[in-house]
């Protein structure tokens, strides 16, 4: 079975555009892009194309400068704008740029991306904040096509603070049983082999192959690594589509479900902001 994300996140974000058109504004979204990174920038625009699509407000702010005192200056200004509801400053950073000191100026109410400490507390302890919007993603993805997460075991190779650490505590949450591998992982192999549901997120093309798949298993393949001018996964999709019972493309897998997850975060703190005023 194929898990479809750019389908799913078609669906979603059709609800999505319904709920906005019955609200009496509409939510602001601001992107802050530091790079000219070729990756970052096709990403950002998908964002916007999005979000204009549904009916948000969509702003990318383009501060190449590399001036960190003027990002966080810009940041603080958007923080107190009243008609912003989502701040996003799309990571990689530019060099040079301080990450934890840019994340933290962001007012974590409108932290869409999770990423602020007060939201990464929230997720550690199950209490109502933002979610990053990958394994938000991935979450709904799974709900869509009634992967049983509870008493399942659960594999995740990569440990970022993006995708790995925060889908640690979501599969925890719903009860599944978690084992998290990385680049010091020994035996890789034999983690892979024992997961019900496997979450691969290292940016290493095709670094899972069938024979690392249990056969019955879902994978769930977060890498997007652009090889001899093609899109691929960090799983061999072709050969390791045979073994599991379930798996995510790429492209049309994750992808287009973290777009619509940040959407809905988004939408989210446009309804607690306004419910505040």
């Amino acid at each position: 079975m194929i898990l479809d994300g750019k389908a799913t996140s078609m669906t979603r974000q059709a609800d999505l555009k319904k709920t906005v058109e019955s609200l009496d504004g509409a939510p602001h979204l601001v992107v802050i892009l530091t790079t000219d990174n070729p990756a970052s920038t096709t990403y950002v625009k998908a964002k916007e194309k999005a979000a204009k699509k549904i009916g948000f407000k969509s702003t990318i702010i383009h501060d190449m400068t590399g001036d960190e005192a003027d990002l966080l200056k810009t940041i603080h200004t958007l923080n107190n704008d009243s008609d912003v509801h989502g701040i996003l400053v799309q990571l990689p950073l530019a060099e040079g740029l301080d990450v934890k000191r840019v994340m933290d100026a962001i007012d974590p109410k409108k932290d869409v991306d999770g990423f602020h400490p007060i939201n990464v507390a929230a997720l550690f302890q199950n209490r109502p904040g933002f979610v990053p919007a990958t394994p938000r993603g991935i979450i709904e993805l799974l709900d869509t096509y009634d992967i049983p997460l509870s008493g399942k075991h659960a594999v995740i190779v990569g440990r970022s603070q993006i995708v790995g650490l925060p889908m640690v505590h979501l599969l925890t949450q719903r009860h599944a049983t978690v084992t998290v591998c990385h680049s010091r992982t020994v035996d890789l192999k034999a983690h892979t082999l024992s997961a019900d549901i496997l979450v691969v997120a290292t940016g290493r093309p095709h670094l899972i192959t069938a024979d690392y798949v249990r056969p019955g298993a879902t994978v769930v393949d977060v890498g997007i690594n652009r090889v001899e001018g093609k899109l691929i996964g960090d799983v061999d999709f072709e050969a390791v589509k045979e073994v599991a019972q379930a798996i995510t493309p790429v492209p049309r897998g994750v992808g287009p479900m973290t777009i619509t997850a940040l959407l809905e975060n988004t939408l989210d703190a446009y309804q607690q902001l306004r419910s505040q005023t």
